[in-house]
């Protein structure tokens, strides 16, 4: 496969993968972009979910002008040093949604990121929340329920917080 073929496929994952969590996540809770990168998942998630509080984590925001969120919705720094203060101010299980699309090339160092930030990416969804990842997470109160989604395995993995 070339790699315009994965990119494509990585693309038409996450899309469908947005659209339906779009549609299967409660009406109540925040939804988290973790990576902002040029903005396009950010920019779906806003079209799919208007009136839903959307808040964006990024080291070093550089989007499309576009696609920035509204002041206050934009979390800027090390994800370890800004999710711990947000799970503090909005609370844990406060997320009824969370896409996360951080990895690099190095699959060593996405390794461990995905270990590291698993315990407090499951302490924010909240019972029947949705976990969009580009790689495996580590989560004990959450169900892997990647292999009931029409994407192909290992492109894309998908979690549910148990009620």
């Amino acid at each position: 496969m070339t790699r315009l073929d994965s990119a494509i496929r990585r693309l038409t994952a996450q899309r469908d993968l947005l659209d339906w969590a779009s549609r299967a996540i409660g009406p109540a809770g925040l939804v988290l972009e973790i990576g902002l990168g040029n903005g396009r998942t950010y920019d779906h998630l806003r079209d799919r979910l208007p009136g839903r509080a959307i808040y964006v984590f990024e080291r070093a925001p550089a989007a499309h002008p576009d696609c920035y969120p509204p002041e206050g919705y934009l979390i800027v720094g090390d994800l370890f040093d800004t999710l711990p203060p947000f799970i503090e101010r909005h609370g844990r299980g406060s997320a009824a949604l969370i896409h996360i699309d951080i990895g690099t090339g190095d699959e060593d160092a996405n390794l461990s990121l995905a270990r590291r930030l698993s315990p407090l990416l499951e302490s924010l969804l909240q019972a029947g929340g949705i976990l969009l990842g580009d790689r495996a997470f580590s989560m004990p109160s959450c169900r892997d329920i990647s292999a009931d989604t029409k994407v192909p395995e290992g492109r894309y993995f998908v979690y549910q917080r148990e009620a």
